[in-house]
């Protein structure tokens, strides 16, 4: 019911982020009419760019896409014309610039801007013309996203060709007159990266493009300007964008896409060029002479082209620089490339836009005093695993070339390459971008994206926030994702597609799928492993129902961008799981053993399945490769070169019967165990039940009886004869046990007349103000969603913000502005509270699981306050351990989690408090731990 509810609020939550919905498919009067009975022509100056003249030629396929119907595209205009559409660039259209000397078109609002746009209906714009809708840029680029955003409202999705979504028809569409769009956008350059594009992008461009060439990077393009990015670092595994194919940088050119080169190819040279006409090593101090040479070719060969020229060096191979590199030498570098770019241009080097990425070990020059001129970019980045590693100081200095953040959603490299499938949680981007933005990074925003697919949603989400930060200054996240399902599949059921990107993202991102194993989720505490394949499951299904209901054009779109990802990350988590229950029941001499041993093999072939779907079947074999990368078997940070199933176990059981007992909590067997079997307690405030699984060794089956104590305990079953294995569930009839704590009994009757004895503690409280507690102590802990606090105190302008599907169980709070505060806390300092019941006194260790946001302000790490009722808060420093093992194990797990130990002295109510202190902290869970905490990945439900 509550997944129902849920999907059923996403339903009504769709509302319009993308922009004023201007489109019509009825006829309203007043409205301007885009196709009728017939079609209005489009009027474009023939003297204008050429990206203007394409975006025309685009819209006109647009509309006959959507209609049916193909309106006229002409140089000319008519002589008389009731309707007609104008589109043209403030700088090289005649039409534009004689209806802004007449003051028919107002243009100051994008006038000297930076691609913006207008869309307008003008009445009588031009003689023998009674209306005009006009499409207006300040430049080429902003002419083309005022086409492309009237063609997403038409109904062409920019991931029509890249996706396969379907055109929305209509028999005819209308522009409310009364709209007028004025858009410009919030970040300058805003792109992707093509990047560790093998095995799957390359082998799919060859058979597809004959390769990267330019009739690959067309289709790139044209995906680029209709989610409104201008930047692209060219795919560069083994290619050369210039030296690839010489009509690469032409068609750029012509599309507007301003090129760059990634953080170690300087000075627009591939790496793989220096591998096909270097001379000598890949080092300044011994090869400078070949190096200038090579470089100067680079900035000679980019011609006039629109670009943005990387400086500084890495060692080969994208390597950190030798041990001897220092400061002066990486100096003299950049002095060395501007002094070049300056001489090949026949201008000032500040006339050519250029960047420094201070990646990896780069950044650490930096914050040892390497300084480079202010007008170059400086491109801060994350870590590789979408955690920013440093920002600029809060009302820094402004630099002339600003700030940039380079970003990753895929990633080769350690702990272990992240290549395969969608992992990337939009709460989370939007989080760490929101800081960015925030911090005044504004120039530049580039984000790895791997081999584009299938990286869809991440990626539109990416640039059109980096198109109007303006617009998400709160999380809006959820909103958008519906309103993204709607574009790519209607209305209809966008609330439970919306509801479906979200949770298998998030689900995703609490552990890579590369990173998964057989012993990574708990297969004895918390039910955690089953939960897992539960909630993968129940997307899959939920999928499949919508996929049933879609009509039969949306079945390819949908299979790519959601059922795909679904069912194949279910399939590898359920197999990782079965794998893990093998070994367990090998160990326990389960009889069961030898079937998990083949559900692990049949899951293993139905990932082989999925894949041959996609590859071989999906849009009738278009997509081929695009799924080939390997995602099953690693062993070390490497991709193996094939997928390698888990290993598993099988056993000979003996010809007999051999029963035996398993308990949740335990991996150990009875009656051959000792010691006392002992369920996790149970607690009147916790809606939950617990497992006593019966199982075979042996061959034959047995009988069993279970008896209970006491008639409070309620049993899933009470006797029965057993093949391989049943597992027997525990609830308790709360209105029968008499207050307070006691341990019940389950004796188990087996063949042969062994008893086994399960001990069943359990505690009922009757708390005095209950409706103001939240979190009751049960089985030695408490266990919090971060967003379930009972109390908000705001400080001055510092707000506590809820973040929807961030965290790896649930929603996450921060608090915005994202600036630091004073560490002297008082009564009146910004603060959650939860409010708490405990049964026990004395020490308790309450653990923060925060996202692994990194200590981007040059700080030792980020810290919060911690404190229960009125004692006096402890700093907690999210960062104590900022070693490199902390790190890789914080972002393998996509959390870190952060301790202190408070004194209890009296059991029963009690606030627990953290305090806002330093900006950053993303707080996703709390678990109070009175002793009772059991090992698992996700922590205590």
């Amino acid at each position: 019911m509550k997944q129902t509810a849920l999907i059923l609020l996403c339903c009504l939550c769709i509302t319009t982020l993308f922009a004023q919905q201007a489109i019509h498919t009825n006829h309203k009067p007043g409205a301007f009419p885009i196709t009728d009975k017939r079609t209005t022509p489009i009027y474009v100056d023939g003297a204008d760019h050429w990206l203007v003249q394409k975006a025309a030629a685009l819209l006109q396929t647009d509309v006959e896409k959507v209609t049916g119907k193909k309106p006229a595209v002409a140089n000319t205009l008519p002589q008389k014309a009731k309707n007609i559409i104008i589109i043209g660039s403030l700088d090289r259209s005649s039409l534009i610039k004689q209806l802004v000397q007449t003051n028919k078109l107002l243009a100051d609002s994008i006038k000297g801007k930076w691609e913006a746009f207008q869309v307008q209906v003008i009445a009588n714009p031009l003689p023998g013309v009674d209306n005009a809708l006009v499409i207006a840029g300040s430049d080429k680029r902003g002419t083309a996203y005022g086409v492309f955003e009237l063609s997403k409202q038409l109904g062409v999705s920019p991931w029509y060709w890249w996706a396969d979504v379907p055109v929305k028809k209509a028999k005819a569409c209308w522009y409310n007159s009364a709209i007028k769009l004025n858009q410009s956008p919030g970040v300058t350059y805003r792109g992707i990266f093509l990047n560790d594009e093998a095995p799957a992008l390359s082998r799919w461009s060859k058979a597809t493009f004959g390769g990267f060439n330019h009739l690959f990077y067309e289709k790139v393009f044209e995906l680029m300007l209709r989610l409104k990015a201008n930047y692209l670092w060219p795919a560069m595994w083994g290619n050369a964008f210039y030296d690839d194919d010489s009509l690469n940088a032409v068609v750029a050119d012509q599309y507007g896409i301003v090129i760059g080169t990634s953080h170690h190819e300087p000075m627009m040279r591939a790496h793989d060029e220096w591998r096909r006409y270097g001379k000598g090593k890949w080092n300044y101090d011994s090869n400078e002479v070949q190096l200038k040479k090579f470089w100067e070719e680079g900035i000679r060969r980019k011609r006039s082209y629109e670009s943005i020229v990387t400086v500084g060096m890495r060692g080969d191979g994208d390597e950190p620089m030798s041990e001897q590199s220092n400061i002066a030498l990486l100096e003299r570098i950049v002095a060395d490339q501007r002094r070049i770019i300056a001489n090949v241009s026949g201008k000032d080097a500040t006339a050519t836009p250029q960047l420094w990425a201070l990646y990896k070990e780069v950044q650490d020059y930096y914050d040892k005093g390497m300084r480079v001129p202010d007008d170059i970019t400086l491109l801060l980045c994350d870590d590789n695993w979408g955690n920013i590693r440093k920002l600029p100081k809060r009302n820094a200095p402004a630099r002339a070339g600003g700030y940039g953040i380079y970003y990753h959603f895929d990633y080769v490299g350690g702990p272990r390459n992240y290549k395969w499938i969608n992992t990337n949680n939009i709460p989370r981007i939007w989080e760490q971008m929101h800081l960015a933005h925030e911090y005044g990074v504004d120039r530049i925003w580039i984000v790895n994206v791997g081999d584009l697919k299938p990286m869809e949603l991440p990626i539109s989400f990416f640039l059109d926030y980096a198109w109007n930060p303006s617009q998400y200054t709160t999380d809006r996240t959820q909103e958008y994702t519906n309103e993204w399902a709607a574009q790519q599949f209607g209305d209809t059921y966008a609330g439970e597609i919306g509801y479906l990107l979200s949770k298998y993202t998030q689900y995703n991102s609490r552990r890579k799928p590369e990173l998964l194993s057989p012993g990574t989720y708990s297969l004895i505490n918390y039910q955690e492993a089953e939960k897992v394949v539960h909630d993968y499951n129940a997307l899959v299904l939920l999928a499949e129902k919508i996929n049933k209901l879609l009509p039969a054009a949306y079945k390819d779109a949908f299979y790519q961008l959601v059922l795909f990802p679904i069912k194949a990350s279910a399939n590898l988590n359920e197999m990782y799981v079965a794998a893990g229950k093998n070994q367990l029941y090998a160990k326990q001499g389960r009889a069961s053993t030898n079937e998990l041993a083949a559900r692990v093999k049949a899951l293993f072939i139905a990932d082989s399945l999925l894949t041959k779907q996609y590859n071989q079947e999906l849009a009738k074999g278009k997509w081929n490769h695009m799924m080939d990368q390997t995602h099953i078997g690693y062993t070390y940070w490497q991709q193996p070169p094939v997928n390698v199933m888990p290993a598993v176990k099988t056993i000979e059981p003996p010809a007999q019967s051999r029963p035996a007992i398993a308990i949740e909590g335990s991996e150990a067997v009875w009656p051959s165990e000792t010691g006392k079997a002992i369920l996790p307690a149970f607690n009147n405030y916790r809606s939950e039940k617990h497992y006593i699984d019966l199982f075979n060794q042996g061959a034959l089956p047995f009988n069993y009886t279970i008896k209970a104590e006491t008639s409070w305990l309620q049993l899933s079953s009470l006797n029965g004869r057993i093949d391989k294995e049943q597992r027997i569930w525990l609830q308790v009839k709360w209105a029968a046990v008499p207050e307070g704590k006691h341990q019940a009994t389950v004796t188990i009757t087996l063949p042969g007349s062994k008893e086994v004895t399960v001990y069943v503690p359990l505690e009922k409280l009757t708390i005095p103000g209950y409706t103001n507690v939240t979190h009751v102590e049960g089985d030695g802990y408490i266990s919090i969603d971060a967003s379930r606090y009972a109390k908000a105190i705001t400080e001055k302008d510092i707000n506590w913000v809820s973040i929807a599907y961030m965290g790896r169980t649930g929603n996450a709070i921060t608090f915005f502005p994202p600036f630091g505060r004073t560490s002297e806390l008082n009564a009146t300092s910004a603060h959650v509270e939860y409010n708490m019941y405990t049964t026990g006194t004395g020490a308790a260790k309450v653990m923060v699981y925060c996202a692994p946001t990194l200590p981007f302000n040059e700080s030792n790490g980020l810290r919060y306050g911690i404190s229960f009722d009125d004692d006096t808060p402890q700093l907690v420093n999210l960062h104590a351990d900022n070693s490199e093992r902390a790190w890789a194990q914080s972002v393998s797990d996509n959390v870190r989690i952060s301790t202190s130990i408070h004194t209890l002295p009296t059991a029963g109510h009690h606030v627990l408090k953290i305090w806002a202190v330093d900006p950053g902290i993303v707080i996703e869970k709390i678990v109070v731990d009175f002793g009772g905490v059991r090992k698992s990945y996700l922590g205590p439900k």
